[in-house]
């Protein structure tokens, strides 16, 4: 079992049913997940203007405060920072300030669509023994071919979603839903956490 800090993308929060079917799968799995809200994203539900993330730095350490307040208490319980697309940037930034035992990015957007000029590789570097990025063959935001030629940190592992796009969801023709597709994401990672807390135990 373990402890997941959840973080959203740019622009959608943790109200969404990708967000809500991965916690919930991986809480029937005997995981606790706490879904996280930026501070931008608070004002946009208390006003409900659309306005643009805050900067990295306001970003990171928001999840920094918000992990440490959720760790209090369950020093004994793994945790792990996940994020959806800007989450998964912010996650694998922060784990090694709150000492997660891996960062785990769902749809990482390892470069705008269109510009891989501008790619975000720097944002993977940290120190866990482990991280874990879940990514749609489909998705614009870093396909296969783009990063076969990218030289990646030896402490990540990349899962291929076949067909699946940023929300990792594959298309009708493939003959599952969304919520199937998302239950075979947390099958994934669950699988991964499982077996990275087993080896440090």
């Amino acid at each position: 079992m373990a402890i997941f800090v959840f973080a959203h993308g740019a622009g959608a929060g943790p109200e969404t049913e990708f967000m809500q079917i991965i916690s919930a799968n991986l809480e029937q799995k005997g995981h606790k997940v706490h879904r996280f809200a930026f501070p931008y994203w608070q004002k946009i539900e208390q006003s409900g203007k659309k306005r643009p993330p805050d900067k990295k730095e306001v970003l990171d350490a928001a999840f920094i405060a918000e992990v440490t307040r959720i760790q209090e208490g369950c020093e004994d319980i793994p945790l792990v920072v996940m994020g959806k697309s800007m989450g998964a940037r912010v996650a694998f930034r922060c784990a090694d300030k709150v000492n997660a035992v891996a960062a785990i990015g769902l749809g990482f957007p390892f470069h705008p669509p269109g510009k891989p000029e501008k790619h975000r590789l720097a944002d993977l570097t940290n120190g866990r023994r482990r991280n874990f990025i879940v990514q749609g063959s489909r998705d614009p935001f870093g396909k296969p071919e783009w990063l076969a030629e990218q030289a990646l940190p030896k402490n990540l592992r990349l899962h291929w979603v076949t067909d699946g796009n940023h929300d990792l969801a594959q298309p009708k023709r493939n003959g599952l839903t969304n919520t199937e597709c998302w239950q075979l994401v947390s099958r994934e990672i669950d699988a991964f956490v499982t077996k990275l807390t087993n080896q440090i135990n």
